[in-house]
């Protein structure tokens, strides 16, 4: 599960925004509504530089919005790994659409079992791959009313964290990110190479946000 991500307001986070808001803009057939989150504690619905191949083949980024609009209208933020392939949903983006979500840390809140076997939220938790100060989440994209929407995969918690939720992002090493968005290779071979050694802290809440708009 992974429905909030973090981005510090770095240099190479915020040269990645920028390009982003470059690419977007030189694509004349892609939409944009002009505001971008750049920083800050990320939702769903926001829109985001991400990492993607271009038409040509190359790494590069563009802007996306978080979330998959299903034909109910809610709105899918996150998808299986292990069964992305399988669903009309997500077949063809996990064929072909992939993408990374650069983030400093994502977030995630434990689940306490109350006495009348409901399940209420507790403590929110920033999460990251142990000895590394970014995580570069897996994600799938498509176009919807031509503008790039996207979500990120999930899989089997690591050992660190199982106490905290059930499913964790698909997590990809640095070195990783250019097999990952390159359409033609197959993803389940690289789902492999996930990192799961995850290390983690109490956050608190800060739905402080950096945007810009053009």
């Amino acid at each position: 599960m992974c429905c909030r991500y973090y981005v510090e307001s770095t240099p190479d986070f915020l040269e990645l925004g920028e390009l982003a808001k470059i690419n977007t803009m030189k694509n004349k057939s892609l939409k944009h509504d002009g505001t971008v989150v750049i920083s800050g504690e990320i939702s769903p619905g926001n829109q985001v530089p991400v990492i993607a191949s271009n038409k040509a083949g190359k790494r590069t980024a563009f802007l996306m919005f978080w979330g998959l609009k299903a034909r109910t209208g809610k709105l899918i933020v996150n998808a299986r790994s292990e069964t992305a392939a399988e669903k009309l949903m997500f077949r063809d983006s996990w064929a072909s659409h992939r993408c990374i979500i650069p983030a400093s840390w994502y977030f995630e809140w434990d689940h306490i079992m109350a006495a009348d076997g409901t399940k209420k939220t507790g403590s929110k938790y920033a999460i990251q791959p142990v000895g590394m100060d970014k995580v570069f989440l897996c994600g799938i994209y498509r176009m919807e009313n031509d503008c790039p929407h996207f979500a990120v995969l999930t899989r089997e918690p690591g050992d660190s964290i199982s106490f905290i939720h059930d499913r964790m992002p698909l997590i990809l090493p640095e070195n990783l990110i250019g097999e990952w968005i390159k359409p033609g290779n197959d993803p389940a071979e690289l789902v492999k190479y996930a990192l799961t050694d995850m290390s983690y802290e109490r956050a608190v809440n800060d739905d402080r946000q950096i945007a810009f708009s053009f």
